[in-house]
């Protein structure tokens, strides 16, 4: 395997007042429909930790495996969400229609990740609670998928369960690449390793779904249509990935931890990109940049990927791609 501290370059820059005042290293890889890769920089082929970038792929290998979700209750399964009302309403639904509750959700208990909703969480009496984690919508699905499939839900987060054994092979056929190495995400589930290039591919095949008419039923294209309809419930008001996926039409975008974005197009193009240093901040600048080089017009996305550099609450720079 080899490491993303190994052949990074520079991918972004921080601009503060003319100068450059800092760079972020990392990663990138850009597909043509065809699957050829259009634009490397880096190593394409490097091992990495998609983190909640795998959610869409999760979520298809739950949907092989017998669950069965209306379209909102899908998305909020591939969300890293904010925790906004309805971000909550969709993930009790989830549950109250598999006979669970939140009580049955093992994730890692925290915060809402949009301010205003912790802090009217936190005026309710709320403390740190699972269902208010970003991945609650996800381990609500996979919770629903063991109850789907017969499968026991007592240990559903740990590698050898069936439930994780399922998602580890279906990241291995989506990406096309083997699974390395296996660990524990934020959230508690098991995650798997997968390349930078794999994962632009299985995005490929996720964008191009809904739009084939032999794919438009498959899981696959299930999720896809899932989230280019419902955008807000994979990330929420104000995220750079609700508002990419509301730019750009027939888009399937999944930011991740430590650096992580894919998406994938409705032509079967596809981007993956991986920060070495782990920061959010470039993330979606090199995203907009990226889709740039796999054709998406630079009106529906430079907007969104502005990144400004403040200086007393008002801009002084911005964080600009390299390419």
């Amino acid at each position: 395997m080899s490491d993303v501290a190994t052949s990074a370059v520079p991918l972004a820059r921080v601009v503060r007042g003319g100068l450059v005042e800092s760079v972020h290293a990392g990663h990138v890889v850009v597909l043509a429909p065809d699957g050829d890769v259009r634009l490397a920089l880096g190593d394409p082929d490097v091992t990495i930790w998609a983190r909640s970038s795998l959610k869409p792929l999760q979520a298809v290998g739950m949907l092989r495996h017998g669950l069965d979700l209306h379209d909102e209750q899908l998305a909020i399964a591939c969300a890293s969400h904010n925790a906004e009302a309805g971000h909550l309403d969709t993930v009790r639904t989830l549950l109250a229609a598999h006979g669970l509750t939140v009580a049955d959700l093992d994730n890692t208990p925290d915060w809402p990740l949009d301010p205003e909703a912790a802090w009217s969480w936190r005026e309710q009496g709320h403390g740190r609670e699972p269902l208010a984690q970003n991945c609650s919508g996800k381990h609500a699905a996979m919770l629903a998928t063991c109850v789907a499939a017969g499968w026991g839900v007592a240990g559903y987060r740990e590698p050898g369960h069936p439930l994780q054994r399922a998602l580890h092979d279906a990241v291995a056929e989506l990406t096309g690449v083997p699974v390395e190495a296996t660990t524990v995400d934020g959230c508690g589930a098991a995650l798997f390793s997968t390349s930078l290039v794999g994962l632009a591919r299985a995005f490929g095949r996720l964008g191009r779904a809904p739009h084939d008419p032999a794919h438009a039923g498959t899981p696959e294209g299930r999720v896809a249509a899932a989230v280019t309809a419902h955008p807000w419930h994979v990330a929420g008001t104000g995220r750079d990935a609700t508002r990419f996926m509301q730019a750009v039409p027939g888009l399937v975008a999944k930011d991740g931890a430590d650096g992580v974005y894919a998406a994938g197009l409705a032509d079967g193009g596809a981007v993956a990109l991986k920060i070495a240093d782990g920061s959010a901040r470039p993330r979606a600048a090199v995203l907009a940049a990226a889709l740039r080089v796999a054709g998406v017009d630079p009106a529906l996305v430079d907007e969104v990927g502005r990144t400004p550099v403040l200086g007393h609450g008002e801009p002084v720079g911005a964080v600009e791609a390299t390419f």
